[in-house]
């Protein structure tokens, strides 16, 4: 039998291709087109689907009579370095000091001073979780919204007691923002049943409706579904009379009224518009709500929220690649008992998540941040737009 033996000129040509071939696929064009076709692949493969959202958002119909539009010039942290993320804020006028959830789960407490410099942070009590809306019941107990937890009651010894973390078996995903009325009931948001908190921003890309709002009757022990099919439902504020609540509703950059009393109970009208994603809401108890922006909706935004392609690549980017923050002229809006704006305070580096006006001072949150901004309004006034 005769044997084929190749030549060296051929096994020459035969390295020469396999050169010319390895060549090949390290040019810069293979480097741009590998790329596209993974990118294009996972964009198939992905199974995260948004949808369009019901209302067109707008940036360009909103005014407001005062703005203070560079609200870092002049402001003062407190607690630097001491509150990771402090969320939300609860203040307890009779100690002189504020409560604030942090992102390792402690509450701090943190006296009010003349000098931000001298107030005081203490290691308060450990939820286990992450402790997000806060607010003082009449007994001095803090009602805590743990994303993690669920509702929870705080006492003045340290004792943590779950009220609620389901409804009907569908367990809380994101327990968010709460406020208590006058005769006890605790309002309170699950800003979504699908997504936790570490995946809060795939619920507003998805721009389905997965937010609830609820109340709980600590004598009956009884929780009851308000509103369902809600767009990311996050802070609550009981109005001044006790006839609405106010909650939020994030991803539609709006808040509602529900109405608790009266001949509309039990109805919802839109309360305001907001110029960005809101967040916590607080009364001062002088005529104003204080409603916290996490970013207004920026150019970026603006074009996602349009087209649901968008979002998905967004969505892609932040769960395969990097994280991304689109954070933009975050803030806080005061707005009278009607839901007119009468102030805003804002800033191009700044995204917060509650704002709570303390004398002649407004203290803000963000879970962003490892320390509270303080800011003195009336040396560093809204001033008037006109």
């Amino acid at each position: 039998m005769s044997e084929s033996v190749s030549s060296p000129h051929s096994q020459s040509e035969s390295r020469n291709a396999r050169t010319q071939t390895r060549s090949w696929l390290f040019t810069p064009f293979f480097a741009i087109v590998l790329p596209v076709v993974v990118a294009a692949l996972l964009f198939r493969l992905e199974p995260f689907e948004p949808v369009p959202l019901p209302v067109q958002l707008s940036r360009s119909t909103f005014s407001v009579p005062a703005r203070n539009e560079y609200m870092r010039r002049g402001s003062e942290t407190v607690g630097n370095g001491n509150v990771m993320g402090p969320e939300d804020i609860a203040y307890d006028a009779a100690a002189r000091l504020f409560y604030t959830g942090c992102e390792d789960g402690w509450i701090k407490r943190v006296t009010v001073n003349d000098s931000a410099a001298d107030s005081v942070v203490e290691n308060w009590v450990n939820t286990g979780g992450r402790p997000l809306g806060l607010a003082l019941d009449h007994d001095g107990d803090l009602i805590v919204a743990d994303a993690h937890k669920g509702l929870l009651r705080v006492t003045s010894e340290r004792e943590i007691e779950l009220l609620v973390d389901e409804f009907e078996g569908l367990k809380f995903k994101l327990t968010d923002g709460l406020d208590i009325s006058n005769d006890g009931t605790i309002y309170f948001t699950d800003a979504s049943y699908k997504y936790s908190l570490k995946d809060s921003v795939l619920d507003v890309l998805e721009g389905k409706p997965n937010g609830r709002f609820l109340s709980y009757n600590p004598a009956t022990k009884k929780t009851t579904l308000l509103a369902h099919d809600l767009y990311f439902a996050n802070g609550v504020a009981v109005s001044a009379d006790q006839h609405f609540v106010v909650f939020c509703e994030s991803a539609l950059m709006r808040c509602n009224k529900y109405y608790i009393q009266g001949p509309k109970k039990g109805s919802i009208d839109k309360f305001c518009d907001v110029p960005g994603m809101p967040d916590n809401i607080h009364y001062d108890g002088h005529g104003h709500y204080w409603i916290a922006m996490f970013t207004a909706l920026t150019p970026q935004l603006d074009l996602a929220f349009r087209y649901p392609l968008i979002r998905k690549a967004t969505a892609i980017l932040l769960k395969y690649v990097w994280n991304l923050h689109l954070a933009k002229d975050g803030g806080v809006l005061a707005v009278d008992l009607e839901g007119k704006p009468t102030a805003h305070y804002y800033d191009p580096k700044l995204s917060l998540t509650s704002g709570v006006k303390i004398g002649k001072h407004i203290y803000c949150g963000s879970i962003f941040y490892p320390f509270v901004i303080r800011l003195d309004i009336e040396q560093y006034p809204a001033l008037p737009t006109v």
